[in-house]
């Protein structure tokens, strides 16, 4: 395993951005890898506008992602131990719009459709699939 050294400025201004954070507060709250059309259904956003954020995740060292078939799936990267603290304090935050619960919510039920434990039916959404927001 490689270890990448990622500097704490990247990491915060990838928190920075309002999608990004309930990315990872969803996948912090669920410890659950999710691909991309079930974060879609799930946060209300356009695939490419959260691919673009996934990116910029993975890129500052929050996320990893692997491919199975035509599925790319990502989850929260923990290790070094410091991540695991922010973690604890992305959980810990305020919900004061329900923002996070409604994003919570919508992820518990587009998990009830997954197959065999893995997503294989795509967007629901269908004017999210065409990019409308």
């Amino acid at each position: 395993m490689q270890l990448i050294s990622i500097q704490a400025q990247t990491i915060f201004q990838a928190l920075a951005d309002e999608t990004r954070l309930r990315i990872i507060r969803l996948l912090v709250t669920t410890n659950a890898e999710a691909c991309l059309c079930e974060l879609v259904d799930s946060l209300r956003a356009p695939a490419y506008r959260l691919s673009r954020h996934l990116k910029i995740l993975r890129q500052a060292g929050m996320l990893s992602s692997h491919k199975e078939g035509r599925w790319v799936y990502h989850q929260l990267v923990s290790k070094p131990p410091y991540l695991e603290k922010l973690h604890a304090t992305i959980h810990a935050l305020p919900d004061v719009d329900q923002v996070y619960e409604a994003d919570l919510a919508r992820f518990n039920e587009r998990m009830c459709l997954r197959e065999g434990g893995r997503c294989r039916i795509g967007i629901l959404s269908n004017e999210l699939e065409a990019g409308a927001e």
